[in-house]
């Protein structure tokens, strides 16, 4: 089953629709990583708002989950797009206040090659399972000048791995590929997919990196509302 379907399968779809969890990702070893529902349908936090004060032009979140970002950025009047392939998280990202698209990153996506800032944030390095390609496929939707912040696991890991969606309660999705790594691991695929990192921060608990293409200067921002 494909990383799409898998994301559309319950007991994710539930666990956003209702904003609240248990939810896991599951290992084959019975391996579970608590995944924080109630922080992505809440307002953005400390966390996440030094992630916002770093976001430049327009902003393309991948992953977007429930919007909070994308909504979040809306407010300000900036440009901004989320992708999630669940249908449950783009709905409530829209009803949020954000603009939102149900597709893969790996789908074609409106204004590739020109979003000021792409974010993968929550886990969102490990879509697909292969950091490297995603990392290449993020390249090709960034402008020449534009920036990608990520977020790494706060341990130092480097894992490809199939997991399930489980809620706690014998709710269980199909299996696919994710990834999990951390701040070296994600700085050594950036360098091998052309990225450069300018600047690494930690936040309540939380590990970010600015990773740019380091070609020609910064844009000026533009504000307003995006058409997709």
């Amino acid at each position: 089953m494909s990383v799409t379907t898998a994301w559309r399968a319950d007991p994710y779809d539930d666990a956003l629709r209702t904003g609240r969890g248990p939810l896991f990702l599951s290992r084959p070893d019975g391996w579970l990583l608590p995944l924080e529902v109630e922080r992505w349908c809440a307002a953005p936090d400390a966390a996440d708002r030094t992630v916002l004060d770093r976001c430049r032009g327009p902003v393309l979140d991948i992953g977007c989950g429930p919007g909070r970002l994308v909504a979040a950025l809306a407010r300000v009047g900036r440009p901004t797009l989320g992708v999630d392939v669940s249908p449950a998280a783009v709905a409530r990202a829209v009803r949020s206040g954000g603009s939102a698209l149900c597709r893969s990153v790996f789908d074609p996506l409106p204004r590739e090659g020109s979003w000021g800032t792409a974010l993968l944030i929550d886990g969102n390095i490990g879509i697909g399972g292969d950091p490297r390609a995603l990392l290449s496929r993020v390249a090709e939707l960034v402008a020449p000048d534009g920036v990608l912040i990520a977020e790494a696991a706060p341990v130092e890991v480097d894992e490809r791995v199939d997991v399930r969606v489980v809620d706690g309660s014998g709710g269980l999705g199909a299996s696919f590929p994710w990834a999990r790594v951390g701040l070296s691991a994600l700085a050594g695929h950036a360098t091998a997919t052309g990225w450069a990192r300018t600047e690494p921060w930690t936040a309540q608990g939380r590990t970010f990196v600015c990773l740019s293409r380091g070609v020609g200067p910064r844009r000026e921002e533009t504000h307003g509302s995006l058409v997709v």
